[in-house]
């Protein structure tokens, strides 16, 4: 269904229930229906789950704005004070901007394989380091974002996260989402939101040692790695990554 807010149409998805809502937030390459190994096991779980197109992707409309207050202007609507966020990768950046600004509407946040937009020169520095252009731009986006195991095992998976891929961004290009803030590692550091950090062993964007810099980072963290992962750990091992939301989820109510 379509939510009207300021100036766009929204396209979202909401299990409805009195349970505590949870909001999912999709990559770059993705839109709502990436989350389909997450929808159905959230919501047996009891919490009403909300997974919404960002602008120019899926069946949301076009247009610039900074999607962390779209989020906040959506939940308004849907009369939600307080949720749980799950993003991941450019869906990340968008949590974190949001917690930056709303930290009082949170229960818990989840960041799963993000580089998380933060701008600290020595943080950018290390980024180009580790996808130098223009080659790591080339490569086809399911080479940059599943992991060796997951292309060689699941081809059938592939494909399909392909499609859904091809589907999702209205003008085939990836770019970063933009922020109300700018996020710093210094800035994370003030915040006080129960946060759970995820990543693959294999993702070209958040290898594990990244990761360990924003566990440092933000103050009582927690981090998961999953093996055999890429940089779409919710697609390419869903059982472990559900296993791991939801015991942090249900931890905070």
């Amino acid at each position: 269904m379509h939510a009207e807010l300021p100036g766009v149409r929204i396209w979202y998805e909401d299990s409805g229930g009195k349970g505590v809502p949870v909001v999912l937030l999709h990559a770059g390459t993705g839109c709502t229906p990436m989350w389909r190994h997450q929808v159905p096991v959230l919501t047996a779980a009891g919490f009403r789950v909300i997974a919404y197109d960002r602008r120019g992707y899926g069946r949301s409309a076009d247009g610039e704005a900074v999607p962390s207050q779209d989020l906040a202007l959506l939940l308004e609507k849907l009369g939600i004070e307080k949720a749980h966020l799950v993003g991941t990768a450019a869906g990340g950046i968008v949590a974190l901007d949001y917690a930056l600004s709303h930290p009082e509407r949170l229960k818990s946040l989840v960041v799963a394989n993000s580089i998380g937009g933060v701008q600290d020169e020595s943080y950018l520095e290390l980024q180009k380091r580790l996808r130098p252009k223009p080659s790591f731009d080339a490569l086809p986006a399911e080479v940059r974002e599943l992991g060796p195991a997951y292309r060689a095992s699941n081809p059938e998976g592939v494909r399909e996260w392909i499609e859904l891929e091809r589907q999702g961004k209205h003008t085939g290009t990836v770019s970063m989402p933009k922020t109300r803030n700018r996020i710093t590692f210094w800035l994370l550091e003030t915040r006080r939101v129960p946060t759970l950090l995820l990543t693959g062993d294999a993702d070209l964007y958040t290898p594990p040692p990244v990761l360990e810099m924003f566990k440092k980072r933000i103050k009582g963290s927690e981090a998961v790695v999953i093996q055999g992962c890429g940089h779409s750990c919710f697609w390419e091992e869903p059982g472990r990554f559900n296993e791991s939301v939801l015991r942090f989820l249900k931890k905070n109510g």
